[in-house]
């Protein structure tokens, strides 16, 4: 029987729709996870939509609920995952119980999405507050395993423009340099070899050998466009990383083109739906394009192999 494996998913919540952790916990679940979520907000629904309501989590209200999981001893998890978070307290909070659960299991790997922003029609913004950014440089990242940051947010934390491959992977050198052995940029405006159909994902991840040498394996993942504007995509993005980079712990290869196969067949689904739904000629609304998660657990658990890395 194989052993559980617990993730501790400290992320957005929505009550109608699929990001944060609810778009987590569905793939983890069928991926064979046990997942203890902690909602960083908790929104009527995503803010994609024209209105949205809801609360946002406090630092101190992080503690008291991690508080009363370390009383009654349940505390023991062998994956931390991270995204969307708003407050600098409640952010520099996780560190605090990502070393302290290490401290149980020195194992722990942390898995952190470090949602700040992107990029519209080539220029980039932040959608959360601007003094996130020196935490997670100063505080987050150093302690993260894996990270999955877009191109943007690549580019903020490492102070450098990304305008070519070579410019990308030298980035994704410093973010090592940082602390984490693995980086996935999600997704860039880089050109694809396969034409503006195309986006670039890219990935490093270093393994250490026993005798303390170290290997870099960097890959290239050329992902289909798809024409609409979807909510969810990064969080599902991490939480899939995570579960194939743990099914194949020394091959980021073969866990991003699951992860990205099974994104592929999951967005593919919702468009379908959702201009089903629209009609003929009219645009899919923020509700119609809400990710089809359930009706893709087959793909979910084992994707059809759509997307295929390059070595680099």
């Amino acid at each position: 029987m194989e052993a559980e494996c617990r993730v501790l998913s400290i992320q957005s919540h929505v009550v109608r729709g699929y990001v944060g952790n609810r778009a987590a916990a569905f793939p983890l679940q069928v991926l064979g996870f046990e997942i203890d979520a902690v909602n960083s907000v908790q929104f009527s629904n995503h803010t994609g939509y024209p209105h949205w309501k809801g609360q946002v989590l406090s630092s101190s209200e992080l503690q008291e609920l991690y508080e009363g999981l370390r009383l009654n001893q349940v505390t023991k998890y062998d994956y931390v995952l991270t995204g969307y978070t708003r407050d600098t307290s409640f952010l520099a909070m996780v560190v605090d119980i990502v070393r302290e659960l290490r401290q149980q299991n020195p194992r722990l790997v942390y898995v952190c999405d470090p949602v700040m922003g992107d990029k519209w029609n080539g220029e980039g913004s932040m959608y959360v507050p601007e003094d996130l950014l020196p935490v997670y440089k100063e505080k987050v990242v150093p302690v993260a395993d894996i990270i999955t940051p877009n191109q943007f947010e690549a580019e903020l934390l490492t102070g450098r423009r990304i305008q070519t491959q070579e410019e990308a992977l030298e980035v994704m050198d410093e973010l090592h340099a940082m602390g984490p052995d693995t980086v996935v940029i999600t997704s860039s405006d880089l050109p694809s070899p396969r034409g503006s159909d195309y986006l670039i994902a890219l990935g490093s991840q270093r393994t250490r050998a026993p005798d303390g040498s170290v290997t870099t394996q960097r890959i290239r993942l050329d992902v289909r466009r798809v024409d609409a504007v979807f909510v969810g995509t990064g969080d599902l993005f991490a939480a899939m990383l995570l579960a194939w980079t743990h099914k194949h712990p020394n091959n980021l290869k073969v866990a991003c083109e699951k992860t990205l196969s099974a994104m592929h067949h999951v967005l593919q689904r919702t468009i379908r739906c959702a201009q089903a739904q629209a009609g003929e000629g009219c645009r899919p609304s923020a509700a119609q394009l809400e990710l089809r998660m359930v009706q893709s657990k087959r793909d979910i658990e084992s994707p059809e192999l759509v997307v295929r890395a390059t070595l680099l």
